[in-house]
């Protein structure tokens, strides 16, 4: 493949682009981060070709500020601008439950976002454009592998996900997981970046005697071969695996319901419209049995749909379990997971309790959970989950950060969690659900722990209302796509105030309900048991990619040291 020429040495620029350096930088900061907000769900799909070139602005910006002599603060400076736009414009909708909340996380995000550029400046500065610009991939996603598993989890804008609403383009998931859409958004970039030759070109101004000025974009066409097929061919692959899939396992009849309760108002209690507990489950089974069929295997209700806080040891004594234990009772073959919060106890001995664990005098240690549980159609024990992937910033947060806490109603702040994926048997053959709660469901390799478990059905229960009628429910239903790709597992997703409904194999939704208003999404799901690439092997690029990261930023600070006592010395 060919090679960037560009020089990485710093020359002095010609009169007229003196003034060119002052606007182009934020022009081309802007640029990018409008870019990569148009190319993002829930845009129109063909917007998602957008984010094949939406770099080119911060690469320009990048090697127009260097060859003007511009210092790492300065590049930094507007390469931070344009990663502020793009969080911004995409995620703006965090703010809607706590004003300072969101514009804390976009701040810091894209401060985050910030590092691997900086990275990579630092081995494109030591050690030339070739394995700079090269080594601009692996750092990114070095830090979105980061971004998966750290305490300050935030993978909503992995570049992967960005083709989540144009996922005939990336039905290959199945193989690399959503990390591979991030290589892929990187290599045609940056490719797209050589095609604009910008080496330094004089050229006579006739209106000017002797002054000299640089074109702003040159095309070089040896680049024009290798950028087609970085575009062509995993696009074509992929519509290649979309034409040839079928639906694979048996078929079993799922319900999904949708409540429609304000989470600001109507859920929880001190809310100025709250509607009594009792009532809110009066709604859901109204809604439930309004839908039901005799070949109704499974109803999903969303997340904390039991509002009041259960403790697990005494679940069954509870007056609202009782009643859903009689009312399935009525339905025979009929189950249910529902969302609730959950309390297990330790004792009063603090070598029992878990990280996480409180501690209270009448209650001892105790561990508070986003749960979901499973009751089957007939007596017997209910399964637990807790809620492993917790939002940053609302249920996971150190203490020394609690004063950001965003207050999304009922508990929050250090809720405990659970090592192992939970996978439902039921007594319907083939039927294994996994239980995802909200955000759980933006990560890929996080889901694939349970079908690695033997999950043929993926369920999301969540509670969207907080973010309001924006981008974010929108993108949100959008990811669960991806997931259905990198598993080939049918999705049935139940949201409290929507959007509910279904998605198969191939990421296509086939059902899908309204935006805040009560609903029943109903729907055949197909049983697989056969296990993608990715499924088995597991997440292999964000791992791989670390190890290089961390070779080459060794190998960059000892050049670092080097020159600094070559320079001493001399």
């Amino acid at each position: 493949m060919p090679t960037p020429t560009m020089t990485n040495n710093p020359v002095s620029a010609p009169a007229t682009a003196t003034g060119r350096a002052g606007w182009l930088p934020l022009l081309l900061a802007v640029l990018g981060g409008v870019l990569l907000w148009l190319g993002w769900p829930v845009h129109p799909a063909a917007l998602a070709a957008v984010l094949l070139v939406a770099w080119v602005p911060y690469l320009y910006l990048e090697h127009h500020l260097t060859r003007h002599g511009a210092g790492n603060g300065k590049v930094w400076a507007y390469s931070y601008l344009l990663l502020l736009l793009w969080n911004a414009f995409t995620t703006y909708w965090v703010s809607y439950s706590t004003l300072a909340g969101g514009i804390t996380a976009v701040i810091a995000n894209a401060l985050l976002m910030s590092l691997p550029l900086t990275a990579f400046r630092l081995t494109k500065r030591h050690f030339g454009p070739k394995l700079g610009y090269w080594s601009l991939p692996v750092y990114w996603i070095a830090f979105e592998q980061l971004h998966l598993h750290w305490f300050l989890t935030w993978p909503w804008l992995t570049l992967g996900n960005g083709f989540a609403q144009a996922n005939q383009w990336v039905q290959w998931y199945e193989y690399t997981g959503f990390l591979g859409g991030s290589v892929w958004m990187w290599v045609v970039n940056l490719l797209a970046f050589f095609s604009i030759k910008n080496d330094e070109l004089k050229i006579e101004n006739s209106g000017q005697p002797g002054i000299t000025r640089q074109p702003l974009l040159v095309f070089n066409s040896s680049f024009l071969i290798p950028l087609l097929l970085a575009v062509g061919l995993p696009i074509g692959l992929s519509y290649f695996i979309w034409n040839r899939y079928q639906e694979k396992g048996p078929a079993v009849e799922v319900l999904a319901v949708q409540p429609n309760v304000d989470p600001f108002e109507e859920k929880f209690e001190g809310g100025s419209r709250f509607i009594p507990h009792d009532e809110q489950l009066t709604r859901l089974l109204t809604l439930t049995e309004q839908h039901l069929t005799p070949q109704t295997k499974l109803v999903l209700w969303p997340e904390t749909s039991l509002d009041e806080t259960y403790f697990e040891a005494g679940f069954e004594g509870y007056p609202k379990v009782q009643r859903l234990r009689q009312w399935l009772a009525r339905y025979p073959g009929v189950e249910l997971i529902t969302g609730l919060t959950t309390v297990q106890q330790y004792g009063s001995d603090k070598a029992n309790a878990s990280p996480t664990a409180r501690f209270r005098q009448d209650l001892g240690y105790y561990d508070v959970f986003n749960a979901a549980i499973h009751l089957p159609g007939t007596p017997g024990r209910p399964q637990f989950y807790h809620k492993s992937r917790l939002v940053p910033g609302v249920e996971g947060v150190p203490p020394w950060l609690s004063m950001f806490v965003i207050d999304l109603g009922g508990e929050a702040g250090g809720l405990g969690s659970q090592a192992e994926r939970t996978v439902y048997q039921t007594a319907t053959p083939g039927l294994q659900v996994a239980p995802v709660i909200c955000y759980e469901s933006v990560y890929g390799d996080f889901v694939n722990q349970y079908v690695q478990r033997g999950a043929t059905l993926i369920g999301i229960i969540t509670n969207d209302g907080w973010w309001s009628d924006s981008p974010g429910h929108l993108q949100h239903l959008q990811y669960a796509t991806l997931r259905a790709i990198e598993t080939r597992r049918d999705v049935a997703r139940s949201a409290n105030t929507g959007i509910s409904g279904f998605i198969n194999q191939k990421g296509e939704i086939t059902q899908q309900t309204g935006w805040w208003v009560p609903a029943v999404s109903l729907a055949t799901v197909h049983l697989n048991t056969e296990l993608t690439f990715y499924v088995q092997h597991g997440e292999l690029i964000g791992p791989a990619c670390q190890i290089l990261a961390v070779l080459l930023l060794v190998l960059t600070l000892v050049r670092l040291a080097l020159n600094r006592r070559s320079a001493v010395t001399t």
